[in-house]
């Protein structure tokens, strides 16, 4: 979706489960607008949080008029037998993307492309680099082609669908995934605060929650250094996505198994 509309709109770290939340990015052109829904990768539930991010997903393949499965050059492992025999039995156009081929060998590809031949026989392959930009324009102007045509549904020069806090949200948690290992990104989640605007400054209020005091130690660290590495992370991320100075204040706090909790998950906008 980045790529697509050369935008960073959903934060890529190498770590799995980066996405958690369905985001929308919409592509406006002088005679269409493409609405791309951008999901948690699939992944098989261990807590209600994982079994959220895979209601978005569900909801996805409902709403949409395409459907895009991505994987990596190399991925060969079905993560979830039940939604990839939906995926394989889709009565809308598919496309599988395989990304990352600016690391492929010619052999590697032809094996890739093989592979995915065989297990989705009606859909069609496109071999793509997000990272280099090969083949994207091709794939924006293939994905126009396949659109219905319809009346655009958000405004010409609306961007996404969700709201400034939470790309505030997000950039904080990219820096955790990228400074921290183990379980820590994962028991985190980050709630804005505070977010007051004026012409040439924004000043941020946001708490990182995690679930037992021993994490709120390591995100913190000696000092305070971690958490400030944190912070001085986000907010650079932050002035050039807003094109502001940021002054950006992080606390800690401890919300005791947020994870399985489905009025935190409600709070945080994963269940309705």
């Amino acid at each position: 979706m980045n790529a697509l509309m050369d935008q960073p709109l959903s934060i890529i770290t190498a770590k799995a489960q980066t996405t958690r939340h369905r985001i929308l990015g919409i592509v406006n052109g002088e005679d269409y607008q493409l609405v791309l829904s951008d999901t948690p990768g699939i992944i098989k539930p261990a807590y209600s949080l994982q079994a959220a991010m895979m209601d978005q997903l569900q909801t996805s393949l409902q709403d949409a008029d395409v459907l895009c499965y991505m994987i990596a050059l190399g991925e060969t492992k079905i993560k979830d037998e039940a939604l990839f025999e939906k995926i394989r039995n889709t009565a809308l156009p598919l496309l599988v993307l395989i990304n990352k081929i600016d690391l492929a060998t010619q052999e590697a590809l032809e094996a890739a492309v093989d592979h995915w031949k065989a297990l989705l026989p009606n859909a069609t392959i496109y071999p793509i680099s997000a990272l280099t930009g090969f083949f994207v324009p091709e794939l924006l102007s293939r994905l126009v082609e396949l659109m219905p045509d319809c009346p655009p549904y958000f405004p010409k020069d609306q961007m996404t669908d969700k709201p400034e806090r939470f790309f505030v949200n997000e950039a904080i948690r990219k820096e955790i995934l990228e400074h921290y290992d183990k379980e820590i990104p994962y028991a985190v989640e980050v709630l804005t605060e505070a977010f007051l605007e004026d012409p040439k400054l924004i000043k941020i209020q946001a708490a990182i929650l995690v679930e037992r005091e021993t994490q709120k130690g390591i995100l913190i660290g000696h000092k305070g250094t971690q958490l400030k590495k944190v912070g001085q992370g986000a907010r650079r991320a932050l002035e050039a996505f807003f094109g502001k100075k940021i002054f950006l204040e992080l606390f800690v706090k401890v919300s005791k198994n947020w994870r399985n909790d489905s009025r935190q998950l409600k709070r945080f906008g994963y269940q309705h």
